[in-house]
């Protein structure tokens, strides 16, 4: 079942404060807070381009079962198509299910809100 995701965005420096200041237990995170940081919207761009996008949608709508037929339905080639899927499942966009003949991407996001500020 797939769900909202809320997306932070913050310098390096200012993560790394924001970190040390929870792990001291200086600052309680607000239940609402982002789960997924990243240290700037060019970052978050490169992972959610409007071709990733489009790839989410097809996987969302086909139901392929497998990356290689991902890769035949979305038009992109499997090594590139499995790195970009892997880097989605780090951020938890999408779980990589493996059995032992294939692996089958399932997405977990359908929304995306972005939070950040200068």
């Amino acid at each position: 079942m797939a769900r909202a995701m809320k997306i932070g965005i913050k310098s390096r420096e200012e993560f790394q404060k924001y970190t040390i200041e929870v792990a001291k237990g200086k600052l309680k995170p607000a239940k609402d807070a982002p789960k997924i940081w990243f240290d700037s919207v060019e970052s978050m761009a490169q992972v959610l381009s409007t071709k990733n996008i489009k790839l989410l949608k097809t996987i969302k709508e086909q139901n392929p079962q497998s990356l290689t037929e991902l890769a035949v339905t979305s038009g992109r080639k499997l090594g590139n198509l499995s790195r970009t899927l892997k880097n989605m499942e780090k951020y938890g966009i999408v779980k990589l299910e493996r059995d032992s003949k294939c692996v089958k991407a399932v997405v977990n996001v359908d929304t995306f809100r972005a939070v950040f500020g200068y």
